[in-house]
């Protein structure tokens, strides 16, 4: 449980901290490198993402183990209970970690910053993320840990960016707090179809994926393209990056109403896939 909380933890934060490649971007002129920078954290949020999925995969075997054992048709009531409890845990402890990545979000934009620099310096992420390992590099970016300003924040307005790519963010980052954990859930309240309910998994995240693309990966993307051709000030590319990170820690919490309706959900489809098509 405490792996999978932490695992979740860091993979939230760093989902936040990708957002500041749309401003680094911007500061710095560099659009093209910093959406390279942006990919390879991302790509690294799905790789703790996967070392997170066996850890919620054995907390429910360890809930099934006993009812499987038995032939029972259900999980008990106390245990799917204590499996809740869990689940809700790993879920908040996302959002722990989604508010400690906008927390740092000053910091992630001078390190997006700072890579953007060092890659032209090398033309190579490679090289530019081994050169991060340089005790001498290291020291520096831990001195440069930054919080964010409240004059910064109080001067933010909602005004300045569209709703649409806030709703889009926080129905997003609602669907990815709850995808892998609403799957495990499903297979505990569905013995039957458990293995189905828990590769799943892919598609709810699928959605969550769709809905990125269509809502809100174009309207960031638009609203950084009017920044540089300056259409759009480079404080209305800070309010968005304040905007996607408000209603991602949102997003995190209003996910716990979603865990149980979409674990029943996924149970459903799962008992739909294994028996519906026979």
């Amino acid at each position: 449980l405490i792996v999978a909380m932490a695992l979740n933890a860091i993979t939230q934060a760093i989902q936040i901290g990708a957002y500041a490649a749309r401003y680094a971007g911007v500061k710095t002129e560099r659009i093209a490198t910093s959406i390279s920078l942006f990919n390879v954290f991302v790509t690294a949020s799905r790789l703790a993402a996967l070392f997170l999925t066996p850890s919620l995969g054995a907390l429910a075997d360890n809930a099934t183990r006993s009812s499987i054992s038995a032939k029972l048709a259900a999980v008990p009531a106390p245990i799917v209970e204590t499996f809740d409890k869990q689940m809700r845990l790993v879920v908040a402890a996302g959002t722990v970690g989604t508010m400690v990545g906008a927390v740092l979000l000053p910091t992630f934009i001078y390190l997006f910053m700072r890579g953007i620099r060092s890659f032209e310096r090398r033309n190579s992420v490679l090289r530019a993320l081994v050169r991060l390992g340089h005790p001498r590099v290291m020291m520096d970016v831990l001195s440069s840990i930054r919080l964010p300003e409240i004059p910064t924040i109080l001067a933010y307005t909602r005004e300045s960016v569209p709703a649409k790519l806030l709703i889009g963010n926080l129905i997003v980052m609602a669907i990815y707090a709850i995808g892998v954990p609403s799957a495990y859930y499903a297979s505990v309240l569905n013995l039957d179809a458990r293995t189905t309910a828990a590769g799943l998994s892919g598609i709810v995240n699928g959605i969550g994926t769709l809905a990125f693309t269509f809502f809100v990966d174009p309207t960031s993307a638009l609203m950084v393209d009017q920044a540089v051709k300056g259409e759009r000030s480079l404080n209305s590319i800070r309010a968005m990056v304040i905007g996607l990170c408000a209603t991602a820690v949102v997003g995190t919490i209003l996910s716990q109403l979603l865990l149980w309706p979409g674990a029943w959900a996924i149970a459903h489809v799962a008992t739909f896939f294994t028996h519906g098509f026979r």
